[in-house]
């Protein structure tokens, strides 16, 4: 039988992290596309992102259509895809008199990602903003696919914190720590040591 599940966070009632998701308010309106295989993860960051911050969208497909379009064509944001890329740029301060920007962000492996892009060919036309490299992740409980990558949630609360420096997004990371903490308690410190500790490969 199946535990009881909070609806919102989508953890089991037992462990449900509501209580330590914020509610942040962007100036930058931050758009997620998730992989569908991403979203029954335990470790689902894009939602607890999109949970934290009010002006913040999760929609979950392989291809977005009119939905995507119609978020595009809002005159009132300027849309950007975080995604490396050749030509892409390192996120820097807006200024108030600047047309707000909007995040891109897809969720999922490397290669979903690029499939998600592939799918949906309108985001290759977007501009693309990227983070510089060498970044450290709390993600403790998978190794990184390559140096300094991030998980989606970390990404975003990195790239608001370089767009919006006036601003405090480390509250969002108070769920992510949390859901980590709860597994490793769960395996056993023993085992988490074995399996993720230093100096493990």
């Amino acid at each position: 039988m199946p535990r009881p599940t909070c609806s919102r966070c989508r953890r089991p009632l037992s462990h449900c992290l509501c209580a330590l998701i914020p509610r942040l308010d962007s100036r930058t309106r931050v758009l997620i596309l998730q992989h569908p295989d991403e979203s029954g993860h335990a470790l689902n960051t894009a939602r607890l992102a999109a949970l934290g911050l009010v002006n913040a969208e999760l929609l979950v497909g392989e291809t977005f259509g009119d939905a995507l379009a119609e978020r595009l064509a809002d005159p009132a944001y300027s849309s950007l895809l975080l995604f490396p890329g050749a030509q892409a740029e390192r996120p820097a301060p807006q200024s108030a008199e600047e047309r707000p920007l909007q995040l891109i962000v897809p969720d999922g492996t490397w290669r979903k990602a690029r499939k998600l892009l592939y799918l949906n060919p309108v985001l290759e036309s977007l501009p693309r903003l990227c983070l510089p490299e060498g970044l450290t992740s709390r993600y403790r409980l998978r190794k990184a696919p390559q140096p300094g990558a991030l998980s989606t949630l970390e990404a975003i609360v990195e790239t608001l914190a370089r767009l919006e420096p006036e601003r405090r997004f480390d509250a969002l990371l108070r769920p992510f720590e949390a859901l980590i903490d709860g597994q490793i308690a769960a395996m056993g410190e023993q085992t988490y040591q074995r399996n993720h500790g230093a100096g493990h490969e």
